[in-house]
């Protein structure tokens, strides 16, 4: 039986940066693996909160017991017949399994079962504490989380995705001891890596995560974070006349970067605007995390916004040095741009022959040869050019050997749509 319901946890694990494109799935997984445990060890639960931020993985259960309930429990010995000579006097066995279960022969009871008698002995179990399961929950969760590898750091033998810096764990106002990843559990959090004063004292679970936002300029649910985020990029995008150009991964991957998001538009040269829009897009996106603008036509603006991760006295500033790192950025695409257009992607056919995936399955060459060999084949049969199908066969692999797919592989397919037009194929 699981004890009745208690006072609300939280547990927080405080790391050094954790990797923004897997937070979010962390997050999910820590929660859902120390509720997994706390479940498992007998103890109630209510409802389950996740939090992360990019140094801090967090959860809040609601009704946690502070005890799991006492338990009967029941070992089975060895059969009658065998526990007792046929005086009725306890043999050996018998005695032997009375010591095991620290009782008297006496104590022990007989139960029928379809395979005879045999003899039991039931005691009831103490229910263990909270603050005697939780650190091993929180460990076994931590353990069970999807990280591919993991490190040390220090003199510590534990390990995670990074460095651990302090743990806090609370069951309601009470603090609960132990260790976790080698860290002493305290009530203290800390906040925002440069804007908070100090560490942020938890007196119970209800401070948490107002106090750590107020006090640590730290927002720590993620989910209210991205959706201040998406807040801030839609205002600020109309502000400059545009909508932001992006998709959810982009959120997530920006709200995993930010504990204080803080919207700043910026702008670049408006001859980049002569770069095909995706080549725009992957260089803010990819590179930089930026937010792109477009018209409400769906043109580019020379504009993007950015999320600084701090509420800077000097937003001019901060404004600048991001205008001052994508103008180069977008200056090697158009440089990739340039160049990779004095090539035909026909003349690039050749290139194919030198890449390689996997020893002893030929080249990217032979493969769209053979592609080529199909295409033919298939287009005769359905009354469509064969010759037509086959040249296209032989050019949809070009422009992997263009600089520009080398430094933006997601457009591979769209950069030789552009290439081909430029070389007028038809």
């Amino acid at each position: 039986m699981i004890k009745r319901a208690g006072d609300e946890l939280l547990v927080e694990i405080g790391t050094e940066e954790l990797p923004p494109k897997a937070l979010r799935t962390l997050m999910l997984a820590f929660a859902d693996g120390v509720a997994a445990a706390l479940t498992a060890d007998r103890l109630a639960i209510g409802k389950v909160t996740p939090y992360a931020s990019p140094r801090r993985l967090a959860v809040k259960i609601a009704g946690v017991a502070a005890q799991q309930e006492d338990r009967e429990v029941e070992q089975k010995g060895p059969p009658v017949r065998i526990a007792f000579d046929k005086d009725g006097n306890p043999t050996k066995a018998a005695k032997a399994f009375a010591e095991k279960c620290g009782v008297p022969v006496a104590s022990l009871e007989r139960e029928q079962t379809s395979k005879g008698e045999w003899l039991v002995n039931r005691a009831e179990e103490p229910g263990r504490s909270l603050a005697e399961l939780l650190p091993g929950c929180v460990q076994r969760a931590l353990d069970g989380l999807p990280i591919p590898r993991r490190m040390r750091w220090g003199a510590n033998s534990a390990e995670f995705v990074r460095p651990v810096h302090w743990v806090v764990m609370l069951h309601g106002k009470n603090l609960i001891e132990g260790t976790v990843l080698g860290i002493a559990a305290d009530r203290r959090s800390e906040g925002h890596r440069f804007m908070s004063s100090g560490p942020v004292t938890l007196k119970s679970t209800a401070d948490y995560p107002g106090l750590l936002e107020s006090q640590g300029h730290v927002i720590a649910d993620f989910f209210d974070r991205r959706q201040r985020i998406v807040a801030a990029v839609n205002a600020a995008a109309a502000a400059a006349g545009g909508a932001a150009v992006a998709d959810d991964a982009l959120f997530d991957e920006v709200t995993a970067l930010c504990e204080w998001p803080v919207a700043i538009t910026g702008h670049f040269d408006k001859a980049f605007l002569e770069l095909p829009k995706e080549v725009i897009v992957a260089t803010l996106t990819s590179h930089q995390r930026y937010f792109p603008l477009a018209d409400s036509s769906g043109a580019l603006l020379p504009a993007f916004i950015t999320l600084a991760n701090i509420d800077s006295r000097e937003p001019d500033t901060v404004r600048d040095g991001n205008e001052r790192v994508i103008r180069p950025r977008l200056a090697d695409a158009a440089f990739f741009w340039d160049a990779d257009r004095k090539l035909s992607l026909a003349d690039r056919q050749a290139a194919l022959d030198d890449v390689v995936y996997q020893r002893g399955l030929g080249s990217l060459g032979d493969k769209s040869r053979r592609v080529a060999l199909l295409s033919a084949t298939v287009a005769a049969q359905i009354e469509a050019d064969p010759l037509q199908a086959e040249r296209a066969a032989l050019l949809a692999k070009c422009d992997l050997v263009t600089g520009m797919v080398g430094e933006f592989p997601e457009l591979q397919g769209t950069m030789g749509r552009y290439y081909a037009l430029n070389d007028r194929e038809t």
